[in-house]
């Protein structure tokens, strides 16, 4: 509570100690936001019927690179495989302004009624598959382009520089691969020039429709790949005694993870999660294999737990593992870091988000563990990302829809608040930072 006092009080001293955007230039945003609504739908829809695997969007980024060029924007395409960075120059000295999108849809076999429905078919993981936009980055994609038109219409009221970067493979580039925030940066997105800030937002399904969520500090967790792989003896399914079975092994070893949680973590602290997503062994009903092997995630936001728990993990499967006589071999990678708020960036920005969705509808929630690999960018500068409620609000649906589904979908009337929110977050850093 302390903390968010302190914001507030940030968020009042700022607004009164900086220029601010004059009231004839807010509304001439604000009514473009409105203006360009059929843009970002028809953009979207675009998108969500011809999506791309993670370091396969192809079309995708000629797409977004031709558009950004039809708008007078300096474009560097590809960047980091299949990315798009555009550059916009206002004519008055100001901070550089990265805002980011990401592009790349998942492999998903979507399951609705939508004229635009994604009958997309690809190979991933050696396995064929639907392939589906199935966490909303068609809308945030469709909403970055809508906010640089609106910026470039806009150029000659900019202080400073804005960096858009529209970034693939957020979902993790194919085995072998490097993709992504991270392969983004190495390939020195945030310099030439220097970026001072990153503004990025996320449309989520099960929040209030055209409402924003923010909060300081830790708001999306950090995401490490488990890998197991447990070994044990094969034998005539019909004499398990001949075997040491790494299917009922794995089993022990998938209970003996939860515990870690349930039992071993002190969740008043900070929130964790385990969870094992894919389970591979055997070929045939009645041949016990030689091997098992796992894939799984671990959300942490507390470093401290992050470590406890990788401890944990090794010592639990590799004991469970040679107490039925087998053995286990356990890979822990740190894909991404939590994404992390800047408070005080927060804290003068607040001011920005009220305006954008309304007063009361624009509040503090609580963290998340689902993942962001905008976090990267958030370890090398200053960075505020937020959420934007899209629940299908007219869709009278039996339950939310869930990300990373086949049922997902979202009510596109929520784009115009988040052009709204990212516009606003620009031109008034630019303005607090004259």
């Amino acid at each position: 509570m302390k903390k968010l006092y302190v914001c507030l009080f940030l968020s009042i001293a700022v607004v009164e100690g900086y220029g601010q955007i004059s009231a004839s230039l807010q509304a001439k945003l604000d009514q473009q936001a409105k203006e360009i609504e059929p843009k970002l739908i028809e953009w979207r829809r675009n998108f969500h019927e011809h999506p791309e695997l993670s370091n396969r969007e192809f079309k995708t980024g000629k797409f977004i690179a031709d558009y950004l060029k039809s708008l007078g924007i300096e474009v560097q395409y590809p960047v980091a495989k299949t990315g798009v960075v555009g550059i916009l120059k206002g004519p008055k000295p100001g901070p550089v302004i990265a805002l980011r999108a990401d592009m790349d849809a998942l492999p998903v076999n979507e399951r609705n009624s939508l004229p635009f429905l994604s009958k997309e078919r690809a190979t991933f993981n050696g396995m064929e598959t639907g392939v589906m936009q199935a966490c909303g980055h068609d809308s945030h994609m469709s909403i970055l382009m809508g906010v640089a038109s609106i910026l470039a219409q806009n150029k000659n009221d900019l202080r400073g520089t804005v960096k858009f970067i529209f970034q693939p493979a957020e979902e993790g580039a194919p085995v072998g691969e490097e993709g992504g925030a991270a392969l983004m940066i190495k390939e020195n997105v945030l310099e030439n020039p220097k970026v001072d800030v990153i503004f990025g937002l996320h449309i989520q399904s099960m929040l209030p429709l055209g409402q924003l969520f923010y909060r300081p500090e830790g708001i999306m967790a950090a995401e490490d790949g488990l890998n197991i792989r447990v070994k044990g003896v094969g034998a005539h399914g019909a004499t398990p005694w001949d075997a040491v079975d790494p299917i009922v092994i794995s089993s022990q070893i998938i209970t003996g993870l939860q515990t870690i949680i349930s039992r071993q973590s002190d969740l008043t602290k900070a929130p964790a999660v385990i969870t094992i997503g894919s389970l591979h062994g055997g070929i045939r009903r009645n041949i016990i294999p030689e091997e098992v092997y796992m894939e799984g995630t671990i959300r942490t936001f507390d470093p401290a737990m992050q470590v406890k728990i990788h401890e944990k993990i090794k010592l639990t499967v590799t004991k469970i593992a040679e107490s039925a006589g087998a053995t286990a071999e356990v890979t822990i990678t740190r894909d991404s870091p939590p994404t992390y708020n800047d408070a005080k960036l927060m804290a003068m920005m607040v001011p920005s988000l009220e305006r954008a969705a309304g007063l009361q509808k624009a509040k503090l929630i609580a963290p998340v563990t689902m993942s962001e690999d905008y976090s990267f960018f958030q370890e090398k500068v200053p960075g505020l990302f937020f959420f934007l409620g899209a629940y299908p609000a007219d869709m009278k649906l039996d339950k939310a829809p869930v990300h990373h589904t086949a049922d997902f979908m979202i009510d596109e009337r929520a784009f115009v608040t988040g052009v709204k929110a990212m516009v606003n977050l620009t031109v008034d850093y630019m303005y607090f930072k004259k």
